[in-house]
């Protein structure tokens, strides 16, 4: 039985099963208290439960796609119907397996992941850790859902937080420098959609060479920068702020604010 149920679903829940349904072999269950959401997945091919209770009772993938302030009625609720066989599969920052196994009062399997918003588009990230007594074909199983929707590595549960600031949070920052460059643009006259298509696209671009080209960063940042040019005046810019601090710090920041929520 690779029967698959959510608990929650949301957006992070909603790009899984997109993902997943079109090489789905099983059926797929959900479960959510809003209805509304659980409609919307049932119109993809998803089939609705009545309760958490009754989901994990019927499946052997059991994903808790809810917020981490949330987990802990949530695995109340589910004591008592979670078979010894089940694989856990949760998707929240900070929620450690011990607060999971702990919950359910027993040493359950689990596989924490760490995905991020992109898969959303079918081209996320995802880190993924197996805690025994997870065996390594339902760790595949799993690793084999999450590719569905993108890339994926594999990491040690205590990794988990750092892997946050590497693509977890990453978007958020991505985003909020390309507004900074977009709004540079609009400032200097420039049309900001056509601002925000060229940086999109040079992102994309950027990203390809960082993965096809066969050069390392350093290479590639030298293949832009012409000595006593435009890209090493700003280059030496970002060297006099502390750029790289700044960005060491931010990593700083999120990760212990993982370690902070942790469970």
């Amino acid at each position: 039985m690779n029967e698959i149920g959510f608990i929650g679903a949301g957006n992070m829940a909603t790009a899984i099963i997109k993902g997943y349904i079109k090489h789905a072999v099983s059926d797929i269950f959900v479960y959510d208290i809003n209805p509304e959401q659980v409609q919307r997945l049932a119109g993809i091919g998803a089939k609705p439960k009545a309760s958490a209770g009754e989901l994990a009772e019927s499946v052997k993938y059991l994903f808790l796609a809810v917020k981490p302030q949330n987990f802990g009625e949530v695995l109340e609720e589910l004591k008592g119907h979670v078979s010894a066989d089940t694989v856990i599969v949760s998707i929240a920052a900070g929620i450690s397996s011990d607060y999971i196994k702990e919950g359910l009062g027993f040493d359950v399997k689990v596989v924490r992941v760490m995905p991020n918003t992109p898969l959303l588009l079918g081209c996320g990230a995802s880190a993924l850790a197996q805690i025994a007594p997870a065996t390594e074909e339902e760790f595949s199983f799993c690793c084999e859902i999450f590719k569905a929707s993108g890339e994926i590595a594999v990491v040690r549960e205590d990794q988990i937080n750092a892997i946050i600031s590497v693509s977890g949070s990453t978007p958020a920052y991505i985003y909020q420098i390309t507004k900074h460059f977009v709004d540079y643009a609009e400032e200097s006259g420039l049309d900001r959609q056509m601002a925000l298509s060229m940086f999109c696209q040079t992102l994309t671009g950027s990203a390809k060479m960082m993965t096809e080209s066969g050069y390392s960063l350093d290479e590639l940042i030298q293949m832009v920068s012409s000595k006593g040019g435009t890209t090493i005046a700003g280059l030496t810019s970002f060297a006099e702020d502390g750029l790289g601090d700044m960005i060491k710090k931010a990593c700083d920041c999120c990760t212990k604010r993982a370690i902070e929520l942790a469970k």
